[in-house]
C-alpha cells in the first residue's frame, strides 16, 4: 500500500518523466529531421554543378538543437576556485562566493603551498612554456624527474608523460591495435570516453563486456586461442558510479588466457594505497606500506600492481596540476615513446607544471592523513544522506552519486543548490550517464569539514523537499535502481578498513620521506 507522500511523488515524478520522454521523442524526431536535412544538403551539393554553397550554419544549428531537446546541451558554470580559501570559489563577481562540492582536485593539492612554491620556482627559472615537442626542445630535467617519480609510485620500470590522460589512453590503446596484428580488445562497458576513442582508433576487433561482469569476460576470452594477442582494458574506480573493479581477478583471467592488462587509475591515484598509487596498490596495502618506496620481496608471488602490465593516470585530479601518463615496463615505455603520434607530435607540458606535479606526488606519498581525511569526510556525507533518505548509488569508493533519474530535475536541483544555498554541485546527465540515471555527483576533499558537510546535507534535504524528488523509500516502491532501493541488494564494503584509517604518517616506511629517485634512461632513450 502506497502512502500519500509516495502517491504524490509518483504523480509529480511520472509527469516530469513523461515530459522528459516527450522531449526525448521530440529530440529523436528532430534528430531524424536534422539527419534528413543534412543528407539533403549533402546530396544537393554532391554535384559540382550546384551553384548554392553548403549550409554549414544550418548543419551546426540542427545538431545543437538536438542537444537542447534531449537535455544533453552543456552549460558551463563560471567557477573560480580560491587558492587561499578552498573549497570556496567565486563566480563572475568576486564577492559572489560558493562552496565547491564536485571538484576532482580530490586532495586539494593544486592549492598546496609546497606545490605552488615549486611551480613558482620553476616558472622563474625556466619560463612559461616547454618550447616544443620532446624531440625538438621540450625534453628537460624536470620531465625526467617527473617520469622517475611516476615510475617509482607504481613500482614500474618506466613512465611516460602526456598532455592529458585522455591523450595517453588514446595514444597507447590505438598504438597497440595498430601494431599488434590480430589483437582483440576486451573493454568494460563503463570505460571512459578516452578509452572508447582509443579502442576505436585501434581499428581492431573488440568485445564490450557488462560492467564488472567477469563471468561474461571469461566466456568472451574463451573464444580465442591463448596464442592470439589480447588486451583487457578497464578502470579501477569508475567515476560516475564509484564502482570498483576486481583487479586481482582480472589479472587471473589475463594470465589464464594470455592477455595484456590496461588499467586506468585516473580516479584512484592519490586516494588509495598507503602511498597513493591507486587501487592496485591498495590490494596489497600492508605489503606496500612495509616496503615503502621499494618493490616488495615476495619470492615467486607478485603484487597486484606488479601483475598489471600498463597503468595510466592523471596529474590533473589528485595531483593538482595537468597532464597524463602511462607506467609500464621499460620496453613497453620505450616502444610507446618511439611510435605513438599522440606523444611524439605534441608540445610538452610546461616545466612549471612538471615541477608542481612531481612535488605533489612526493608530498602525498608521505601524507597518508590526506587520504584518510578524504575518506572520513566522504563517509560522513554518505551517512548523513542515508539518514535523510537521500538516494546515493552504493559503492565502496570516495564518489557520492545522488540518484535523481531525470535530466530536468537534476539540472533544477543543481541550480537551486547554487542560487539558493551557494553550493556548487554539477548535474550529470546523458551522455555521461545513461538516460534515467541522471545524478548529482559529490566529491568531498580533506577540506570539507563536518561543519561544511552539515550545511550541504541541509541544503540537499531542502532541494529534495522543494522539487519533491524521489527518496530511498520511493525507489523501493518502484523496485529500485542501481542498488538504490533494490530488494536484496548487498552494499559493498568500503575499500579502506578501520585499521588502515587509524594508521599515522609515522607508520609509513621511513624511505618514503624525501627519497632520492634516480632519473630513468628510458625517458631519454635507451643506448643500444
Amino acid at each position: 500500500m502506497l502512502n500519500s507522500t509516495s502517491r504524490l511523488w509518483i504523480r509529480k515524478y511520472t509527469a516530469s518523466t513523461a515530459k522528459a520522454a516527450a522531449a526525448a521523442a521530440a529530440a529523436t524526431s528532430t534528430a531524424t529531421s536534422a539527419t534528413t536535412k543534412s543528407d539533403s544538403l549533402m546530396a544537393a551539393h554532391a554535384s559540382h554543378e550546384s551553384a548554392t554553397p553548403f549550409d554549414y550554419d544550418g548543419l551546426f544549428d540542427a545538431e545543437l538543437n538536438k542537444k537542447r531537446l534531449d537535455k544533453s546541451y552543456r552549460y558551463f558554470n563560471n567557477i573560480n576556485r580560491l587558492a587561499r580559501e578552498f573549497p570556496l570559489a567565486h563566480r563572475q563577481l568576486e564577492n559572489d562566493k560558493v562552496t565547491v562540492w564536485c571538484s576532482n582536485d580530490y586532495l586539494a593539492l593544486s592549492k598546496n603551498q609546497q606545490v605552488v612554491d615549486k611551480m613558482k620556482w620553476a616558472l622563474d627559472k625556466y619560463g612559461a612554456g616547454a618550447g616544443g615537442t620532446r624531440n625538438i626542445a621540450g625534453h628537460n630535467k624536470l620531465t625526467m624527474q617527473l617520469e622517475a617519480e611516476l615510475a617509482a609510485l607504481h613500482k614500474k620500470e618506466g613512465a611516460l608523460v602526456f598532455s592529458s590522460c585522455f591523450v595517453a589512453n588514446d595514444a597507447v590503446l590505438s598504438l597497440l591495435g595498430q601494431k599488434m596484428k590480430d589483437l582483440v580488445i576486451f573493454s568494460d562497458e563503463l570505460n571512459h570516453a578516452s578509452m572508447i576513442i582509443g579502442i576505436k582508433h585501434a581499428n581492431t576487433k573488440k568485445h564490450i563486456f557488462k560492467h564488472n561482469n567477469l563471468e561474461e569476460l571469461e566466456e568472451l576470452l574463451k573464444m580465442y586461442p591463448k596464442s592470439q594477442p589480447k588486451l583487457i582494458a578497464f578502470e579501477s574506480v569508475y567515476s560516475m558510479a564509484g564502482s570498483v573493479a576486481d583487479i586481482n581477478k582480472i589479472c587471473d583471467l589475463a594470465e589464464k588466457y594470455g592477455c595484456l592488462t590496461f588499467l586506468d587509475e585516473v580516479h584512484a591515484v592519490g586516494l588509495y594505497g598507503p602511498h597513493g598509487a591507486g587501487v592496485a596498490e591498495h590490494c596489497d596495502f600492508e605489503t606496500h606500506r612495509l616496503a615503502g618506496i621499494k618493490s616488495p620481496n615476495m619470492g615467486s608471488k607478485r603484487t597486484v600492481m606488479d601483475r598489471v602490465d600498463m597503468i595510466t593516470g592523471t596529474l590533473g585530479k589528485s595531483f593538482g596540476t595537468v597532464g597524463g601518463y602511462v607506467a609500464a615496463s621499460a620496453k613497453l615505455i620505450d616502444w610507446v615513446r618511439s611510435y605513438a603520434p599522440g606523444f611524439i607530435f605534441t608540445t610538452t607540458i610546461p616545466p612549471a607544471v612538471m615541477a608542481g606535479a612531481a612535488e605533489a606526488i612526493r608530498f602525498q606519498r608521505s601524507h597518508l592523513n590526506l587520504r584518510q581525511d578524504q575518506q572520513r569526510n566522504t563517509a560522513y556525507v554518505k551517512q548523513g544522506l542515508k539518514e535523510l533518505g537521500i538516494p546515493v548509488i552504493p559503492n565502496p569508493s570516495h564518489i557520492v552519486p545522488i540518484l535523481i533519474g531525470n535530466p530536468d530535475l537534476a539540472k533544477q536541483a543543481s541550480d537551486i543548490l547554487m542560487e539558493k544555498h551557494k553550493i556548487y554541485v554539477q548535474a550529470i546527465n546523458f551522455p555521461t550517464v545513461s538516460r534515467g540515471t541522471e545524478r548529482l555527483r559529490i566529491t568531498p576533499t580533506p577540506g570539507h569539514t563536518n561543519e561544511l558537510s552539515d550545511i550541504l546535507l541541509n541544503a540537499v534535504d531542502d532541494v529534495f523537499n522543494e522539487l519533491q524528488l524521489p527518496r530511498i523509500r520511493d525507489w523501493e516502491n518502484q523496485g529500485g535502481l542501481l542498488g538504490v532501493g533494490e530488494p536484496g541488494f548487498k552494499e559493498p564494503k568500503n575499500l579502506w578498513t578501520e585499521q588502515q584509517l587509524n594508521l599515522k604518517n609515522a607508520d609509513l616506511n621511513p624511505n618514503v620521506f624525501d627519497p632520492v629517485i634516480e632519473q630513468l634512461e628510458v625517458s631519454s632513450g635507451i643506448q643500444a
